[in-house]
């Protein structure tokens, strides 16, 4: 489990094809302090299990369902990763609970300054444009952000300079792809309420909202 509070970036220094999967080499831009094999790390929002130190920095394995739906299908020597070491008993859970497992690859629709600020527009893919709600909490490319506003499938986020100097997240512009997981509490509260009404057959009503404390 992470926060989404970024430590620092790294590069992705070496990719070896493993069938249909594939072993990436990242070398971190910072002291990530001991890296231990079976660890795991959040490289720009995707949860991957370190299998070797190597020099300066780590080796993880892709399975090809993570290749699948994050942006590290597409990935090239050279990329610059956002990189998260998991949360540990007593941290402080600065950001919002991240568990590393991408939904889905989102699209920068939009960028511009907003003071000091770096307003973005993203766009989700519908099935999950429902789980995207005003001052609620994302991770974009593993970063935990707060969402500004929604309208159907765009949302808005601001990028504080401190944010945009420590992670991926300055460099991106219009139309590159971006790791998107929306905040899992939604998805279980809408599964829960799924099971219930099946039960009940009444269907997800403002009664049965307001009956089991939801509104």
């Amino acid at each position: 489990m992470f926060t989404g509070l970024v430590e620092g970036t790294g590069v992705i220094a070496g990719i070896e094809d493993k069938g249909i999967d594939r072993r990436l080499r990242i070398e971190p831009h910072f002291q990530m302090g001991e890296v231990v094999t079976g660890e795991s790390i959040s490289i720009s929002g995707a949860c991957l299990t370190v299998v070797n130190r190597d020099g300066n920095g780590f080796v993880v394995d892709v399975s090809y369902e993570t290749l699948s739906r994050t942006t590290l299908g597409s990935a090239r020597v050279g990329r610059k990763v956002n990189i998260e070491r998991a949360l540990r008993i007593g941290d402080r859970l600065g950001g919002h609970i991240v568990l590393g497992h991408v939904d889905a690859v989102g699209m920068v629709k939009g960028r511009r300054d907003d003071g000091r600020s770096i307003r973005f527009d993203f766009e989700i893919p519908e099935r999950f444009a429902k789980y995207v709600i005003e001052k609620g909490s994302i991770a974009i490319d593993g970063v935990s952000l707060t969402v500004n506003s929604v309208k159907g499938r765009i949302f808005d986020v601001n990028i504080i300079p401190h944010t945009a100097q420590i992670t991926t997240i300055g460099l991106l512009r219009p139309g590159d792809e971006v790791n998107i997981e929306v905040d899992v509490i939604g998805k279980y509260v809408e599964r829960l309420l799924a099971v219930r009404t099946d039960r009940e057959s009444g269907g997800i009503s403002e009664e049965l909202l307001r009956k089991y404390g939801f509104l």
